[in-house]
């Protein structure tokens, strides 16, 4: 259980977590307010992508989290999506993971989806793809996946529902613990979901970092 755990005081400086933590919450909260912030948040992470693979990105320790929450997905999915996939680790991961599945990364900022795309290589059954695409309009017909994840991005529940297969799964991992500044708290997540119809499955620690399952009524 995540609750009690002490963890490592370390992370992104203050201003920087505070503030994912503000437009988290927004989303969350105020979703209608996304147009409004979509393009600062696309802008910051166009900037960011050239030096996103030299932090912690593909490491144990950001990986962890995700690799515990797989454990408690039921059935073995056949189709993937993770969503804020940035340069692809996450999706890569589960393309190892789920060797059957097809996966799909999306991300908004145009050079992170470009980085994602070189590290894929040759893969002529399109097994894992990567595209530009807004999380909070994905570019899928409902019930197209039945696994989502995303890894340290704020949570778009109406658009994670919409695309999530009935008896699907929903995997939110923040590598950092509540130090990440795309936090959610698992209470805010689980109310966010269950309004739509995804119940809470699992949550815990691996290391710093934090994960939260829901799944979808069947």
């Amino acid at each position: 259980m995540i609750r009690g755990v002490s963890e490592p005081r370390s992370g992104p400086p203050e201003r920087i977590r505070l503030t994912g933590r503000l437009l988290t919450a927004l989303i969350a909260h105020a979703p209608w307010l996304w147009p409004l912030l979509r393009r600062p948040m696309r802008n910051f992470f166009a900037g960011v992508a050239g030096s996103w693979d030299q932090g912690s990105p593909g490491t144990p320790e950001h990986l962890g989290a995700l690799a515990k929450a797989v454990t408690h997905v039921d059935v073995e999915p056949e189709r993937i999506i993770d969503v804020g996939t940035g340069t692809g680790v996450g999706a890569l991961f589960l393309a190892r993971e789920y060797p059957r599945a097809s996966v799909r990364g999306v991300d908004m900022a145009e050079e992170m989806v470009k980085i994602a795309r070189a590290k894929v290589g040759l893969d002529p059954a399109g097994r894992v793809a990567f595209k530009v695409a807004d999380a909070g309009n994905l570019p899928y017909d409902e019930d197209s996946f039945d696994l989502v994840t995303q890894v340290n991005v704020p949570p778009f529940f109406a658009e994670i529902a919409r695309v999530l297969r009935p008896g699907g799964s929903v995997i939110v991992v923040a590598s950092g613990g509540d130090r990440t500044p795309f936090y959610t708290p698992h209470s805010v997540l689980e109310r966010g979901f269950r309004r739509r119809g995804i119940e809470f499955a699992a949550e815990g620690t691996v290391g710093s970092g934090t994960y939260w399952v829901g799944r979808a009524t069947p």
